[in-house]
Formats: C-alpha cells, sequence, structure tokens
C-alpha cells in the first residue's frame, strides 16, 4: 500500500475570473513542460478581453500565447464538455465556481490563490515585475504539481 504516490493527472483544467492572465498563463505554461502527456485548458467565470502583458511575459521565456482567446466555463463545455481530473482554481470567485461544478462531474478541485497582477499600479516596469512573480509563481507550482503525477511506481526520472 503506498498512499504517498499521487494520483496520475491525465487532465487539468486552469480557472480564474476572467480567462485573460492567470488562467491562460497558467495553461500555456503547463502545456509548455506537459503538452504531450496531460490535456490542459483553462476558462473564467466571467468573459474578458486578451491581455497583451500576459502575452509579453510569457513570450520573455519562449512561450507562445498570442493566439489565446479568453471563453468561458460555459463556452468550455458547450465545446467539449468538462471531464477534467484535476480543477485548479486562481481566484476565489474561481475557486467557487469549481467547487459547483464537482456537484456534477467527478474531478478533484485545488486552490492556488494568485494575486490580480492587473490591479498593480506605477510603471509599465512595475506592471511587468507583477505579471513576472505570477508567471514565476504559477510555473513552479505547475512543474511541482504535475510532475508529482507523472512518475510511475518504477520511474528514476520524472518530467
Amino acid at each position: 500500500m503506498d498512499q504517498a504516490r499521487p494520483k496520475r493527472i491525465h487532465s487539468v483544467l486552469f480557472v480564474c475570473a476572467m480567462n485573460s492572465v492567470r488562467s491562460p498563463m497558467a495553461e500555456a505554461i503547463a502545456r509548455h513542460y506537459f503538452g504531450k502527456s496531460i490535456y490542459v485548458q483553462s476558462a473564467g467565470v466571467r468573459k474578458s478581453e486578451p491581455d497583451s502583458f500576459m502575452v509579453s511575459i510569457l513570450a520573455e521565456i519562449g512561450i507562445d500565447a498570442s493566439k489565446h482567446k479568453p471563453r468561458t466555463l460555459e463556452e468550455l463545455e458547450e465545446w467539449e464538455g468538462l471531464n477534467f481530473d484535476l480543477i485548479i482554481s486562481l481566484s476565489p470567485e474561481a475557486h467557487h465556481a469549481a467547487l459547483e461544478l464537482t456537484r456534477t462531474i467527478a474531478a478533484e478541485v485545488e486552490y492556488w490563490p494568485t494575486p490580480d497582477p492587473t490591479i498593480t499600479q506605477g510603471s509599465r516596469e512595475n506592471v511587468l515585475d507583477a505579471y513576472r512573480n505570477v508567471r514565476d509563481g504559477l510555473m513552479y507550482r505547475i512543474r511541482l504539481r504535475l510532475r508529482s503525477s507523472q512518475k510511475s511506481p518504477d520511474d528514476g526520472e520524472g518530467a
């Protein structure tokens, strides 16, 4: 009985308030590192517009998010359904929505409180630094969480 080994994750959904900064950033990072082994999507509770700062700070690390189009949970459900092993919510509003989804789908939900960099004031560089901090924090958590779910019992090395 090895209860320490996490359940393998085959699909993950990142959810935030508007699917313009935090959740698409998490989606792009997860796809970059685990795209061949885990199905990844993102959605928001409400509709928004694309965020150019999010695209810029991901481009700094070689990830292209320029084609991202914000979508709501309802739109994602209509287009392909919400069949995910893991839902990671990044804002309080998204967490409430994710918990509500578990009434009808069997998914594990994790809440990763993530600051909203769009509320940062000051110079352009201050704002970009706030976005970079969110990016770097998500990159660390995603790699740690999803790498651990990809190891099989006989693996020597992870992703």
